[in-house]
């Protein structure tokens, strides 16, 4: 049976849960459609991150490749059209680094950006049967989940895959990351991590039946 690859991040910054790491765990080993989900956690860190995903691409060869973390502030689930080669963090990674202007991939032959190879529109109007508002984003932003897109999309294209869908899918906060926003900051728009999961398993089974059409 094909593999799914489906990647969530650990916590980062002043976040003490992420709802990606959540999904992931929660969808670890299920079968949707004909494709076997294999999850992952990636840590906050580029360069570390970028040799663990690689890592797992080359391990299981998979037939799509659906990359998640936390968009603190959305107030839905958002799927990211786009990658760019650039790394300007706001805030620092966990290992308490920052890069501005600086590549995503060193190489200089590598493109400036990347388009997800996720079936966007399908997976907006399956959202949208379930009951799930989520829209498409133009912005991963230039943090590291913009970075693994990134390095995903590339490293397919170099195997002669860039045909497989992968791409980001960015997610709200759960109850637990809203809740640790102190008082004198503005409260973060949330959904519960049961919601959240599902709409990534929808996004997944969208996939799986695209992969085998």
């Amino acid at each position: 049976m094909p593999t799914l690859l489906l990647t969530g991040f650990e916590p980062f910054h002043t976040h003490p849960d992420n709802p990606s790491a959540r999904a992931a765990t929660a969808l670890d080993g299920l079968d949707v459609g004909g494709m076997h989900i294999v999850s992952a956690l990636l840590p906050v860190e580029p360069h570390s991150a970028g040799e663990a995903l690689e890592a797992l691409l080359e391990r299981h060869g998979p037939g799509a490749v659906l990359l998640t973390g936390l968009a603190a502030g959305r107030p839905q689930v958002t799927l990211e059209r786009v990658a760019l080669n650039v790394m300007d963090f706001n805030i620092p990674d966990n290992a308490g680094n920052t890069y501005r202007d600086a590549p995503a991939h060193p190489h200089a032959d590598a493109p400036p950006a990347y388009l997800s190879t996720l079936p966007l529109r399908p997976i907006l109007s399956a959202w949208q049967i379930a009951g799930i508002p989520g829209h498409i984003s133009n912005t991963a932003g230039l943090y590291v989940c913009n970075f693994v897109m990134y390095r995903a999309r590339h490293w397919l294209m170099e195997r002669g895959r860039g045909d497989v869908p992968c791409g980001f899918l960015h997610l709200p906060a759960n109850a637990a990351v809203a809740l640790a926003v102190p008082e004198d900051r503005p409260a973060l728009p949330y959904l519960p991590q049961d919601e959240i999961t599902r709409a990534v398993q929808v996004a997944a089974e969208v996939m799986a039946q695209g992969s085998r059409a």
